[in-house]
């Protein structure tokens, strides 16, 4: 049954408003915001909440999802606007050392000009959205106590679903799973894959302040970038084509007619990655204690390699360009996060909130007994995963370097594909050749050979620092020792890989099983060789999976009934759905003596600039700074063009690129990074420190009109001057 995405019902979802919803903190389901109609008007808003929830229409059907980023349509013609970051990777895609687009800019002065995003881009239009929980709960009953059973069940579920969803050509459906397993929907949508870049500006203005910048206020970093849906003649989606025609959606925003000020009611329509607000004290305790420092620790040596070999190959420098900064903003925000961990104490909130959903389920008696079983049973589960994670994450690490990663994915890709289609492993259905084939195909453009040799030895050598209890038996006898010799062998063998031709993958996309397990290339040896055993470790893991398939749902009703009783309110964690968030501009104290005002301005790009990367704003901008050439631009309050914003909004990675909207639901910037002192707050909200930073509106079509100039986009949009 499909479902009017105006009537997605609200009883499906155990994340509903149960109290008084506070501006500014909740990621919420669209279909939540009438509920909360008190709150939003509150703060500013001036539409109905109404209209809001209603996902096709005006303005909510312009927000598309960029499969990892936010973006919106802003012209009837296709075009998209999203962060400089967020199209970092297709800048990065059409540039070579000797036109380096990251640095210059790229401006497609016609439609004939622009280049594509990549094999693999896409432009995801929400369509619809599906009910489907009781189907769901009834797949994971019908397996009965076999936890691996139980997983697989909602596997094959999930498979058929999707099937029947994507049966008319031009959707992608994806199942989504809210608080812990307690709902499911299944959300359909327009894919469009001809995804071309339009226009970014030059780094000096799009990744102004670059990593010493990143999560910092003051901000001034014009973190903007366009792109160009496309679509057959007959309005259907369909690959890159030279014939394909610019997508029209139905709706598109526009440009705020009405300057933007401190204190003014602003909104984020997005799609958030991943929030833990739910999880266990323990799970807190294992990530800021383990996961974050040894995360961020390996990042910042790879980081230190890339850019000393970059010195030397520019090559390197631009082929992992996108890769570095993925690894810089990563481990950038896990050091901010332990930071944030800290001052708000957040283990003691943490275990403390939980000791009292505890207390309060012990006096319920029986009532409360199935909620902390589960909850004891999750703490189990947790323990086995520490177990082995050392191994799980250094094996995993390894296996993504580019030629034994390209190489475990080909050979588990015939292995599939000697079963039926619905039996395959997800990720290598049918529906997922184009995107493995495009990744292929582009590859060579984010790799070269001695870089990844590099990658591949240090991997190694944490490998070989694992406890023997946590060795592989096939990796083991790959290397036939631990020693650094052993290692050395091993990478000469492996560098004898005929993978890093394009042809030569594109012939092993096609093999079949039996030509795998008779190659002699070194890397597919290697493949061949430890396959059993990640097919074990990937078994253990749907087991681990499958027990908690009952045991997270019922111990997150629990915490949910909690805070009920209590009057507050409970929205569902992050998962890449579409939600919005709400609040006001704003500025904040970071500590004693010091306040932050909530907007930044041209000027203070000028008082910045050094000249020398990542402070290289561009002579164009110093000139107009400098000749007060503001176009029309500037706010009378500040006497300036405004640049970055802050305001009070709860938003997370995913949510980058997300269009701002002002009480009319106009558009008045981008969101595009947080505070540092707000990282945690993806396990802890902290009300009074966390902002949200956005590149205001007036300053991107300032950028456009004076600096960089695109007055062919400006005109599309409806802004020109």
């Amino acid at each position: 049954m499909r479902w009017n995405l105006l009537a997605v019902s609200l009883a499906a979802t155990v994340a509903i408003q149960t109290g008084v919803a506070r501006a500014a903190e909740g990621m919420w389901v669209p279909q939540q915001l009438p509920e909360i109609s008190g709150p939003l008007k509150k703060a500013g808003l001036k539409l109905s909440p109404k209209q809001l929830a209603d996902l096709t229409g005006d303005p909510m059907g312009a927000v598309v999802a960029l499969g990892g980023c936010t973006a919106s349509f802003v012209s009837p013609r296709g075009l998209v606007v999203t962060n400089h970051h967020c199209a970092y990777g297709a800048i990065q895609l059409n540039s070579t050392a000797e036109k380096n687009l990251i640095k210059l800019g790229f401006n497609a002065t016609v439609p004939g000009a622009e280049v594509s995003a990549g094999p693999n881009a896409r432009i995801f239009v929400l369509d619809s959205i599906k009910e489907v929980t009781a189907d769901a709960k009834a797949a994971i009953a019908s397996a009965g106590g076999d936890p691996l059973a139980r997983t697989r069940a909602l596997e094959a579920f999930e498979k058929k679903l999707i099937a029947e969803c994507e049966a008319e050509a031009g959707f992608r459906c994806r199942l989504f799973s809210f608080s812990g397993g307690n709902a499911y929907r299944l959300f359909r949508n327009l894919e469009i894959k001809d995804v071309r870049l339009a226009y970014a500006p030059p780094s000096g203005v799009g990744k102004y302040g670059g990593d010493i910048d990143n999560w910092m206020w003051p901000r001034h970093t014009g973190d903007f970038a366009f792109y160009r849906a496309y679509v057959g003649k007959d309005g259907k989606p369909a690959a890159y084509s030279v014939d394909n025609v610019p997508y029209q959606p139905k709706r598109w925003l526009k440009f705020a007619d009405k300057p933007l000020g401190t204190g003014d009611f602003v909104m984020v329509a997005g799609y958030p990655g991943s929030t833990n607000r739910y999880a266990l004290a323990s799970e807190f305790d294992s990530t800021a204690s383990w996961t974050y420092p040894t995360i961020g620790k390996h990042y910042k040596n790879l980081i230190e390699m890339v850019d000393a070999a970059g010195k030397k190959n520019p090559d390197i420098q631009v082929k992992y360009a996108s890769t570095r900064a993925g690894w810089s903003n990563t481990s950038k925000n896990y050091e901010g996060q332990l930071a944030g961990f800290e001052r708000i104490d957040a283990a003691w909130q943490k275990h403390a909130d939980e000791e009292a959903v505890l207390a309060w389920l012990r006096s319920r008696g029986g009532q409360g007994s199935a909620a902390l079983s589960a909850h004891d049973e999750l703490i189990e589960l947790g323990e086995k995963t520490k177990a082995t994670r050392e191994r799980d994450y250094v094996v995993g690490q390894l296996n993504s370097t580019a030629m034994l990663g390209t190489a475990v994915q080909l050979y588990r890709l015939s292995i599939e594909r000697e079963k039926p289609d619905a039996e395959r492993e997800a990720g290598y259905q049918q529906r997922d050749y184009p995107s493995i084939e495009g990744a292929q195909k582009q590859l060579e453009r984010r790799y070269v050979p001695a870089m990844d040799r590099q990658l591949q030895q240090y991997w190694l050598r944490q490998y070989a620092q694992l406890p023997a209890k946590q060795r592989l038996a096939p990796i083991d006898k790959f290397l036939a020792g631990s020693k650094e010799q052993n290692l050395t062998r091993a990478l000469d063998r492996l560098a004898k890989t005929r993978l890093g031709s394009t042809d030569e993958r594109m012939k092993w996309f096609k093999a079949d099983r039996k030509a795998f397990e008779s190659s002699t290339d070194p890397a597919i040896q290697y493949a061949v060789a430890v396959m059993p055993a990640l097919l074990k470790l990937e078994e253990e893991r749907k087991t681990r999976a499958g027990e908690a398939l009952l045991a997270r749902p019922i111990y997150l009703q629990a915490v949910a009934d909690y805070r009920k009783s209590k009057g507050e309110f409970v929205y569902p964690d992050a998962n890449l759905s579409l939600r919005i968030t709400f609040g006001n501009v704003t500025g904040y104290q970071p500590k004693d003596g010091v306040e932050y005002t909530p907007f930044t301005t041209v000027e203070g790009v000028a008082a910045k600039a050094t000249g020398v990367e990542p402070f290289d704003a561009p002579q164009a901008l110093l000139d107009a700074v400098k000749a007060k050439r503001y176009g029309g631009l500037e706010d009378k309050r500040l006497g300036t063009v405004p640049v970055d914003y802050l305001s009070n909004l709860d938003i997370t990675g995913g949510n980058s690129g997300s269009p701002v909207l002002d009480a009319q639901g106009k558009l008045v910037g981008l969101a595009f990074d947080g505070n540092w002192e707000s990282v945690s707050s993806n396990w802890v909200f902290d009300p009074k420190m966390t902002r949200m930073i956005s590149v205001d509106g007036r300053y991107l079509r300032w950028i456009m009109q004076e600096v960089y100039p695109a007055p062919q986009l400006l005109k599309e949009m409806g802004v020109a001057r």
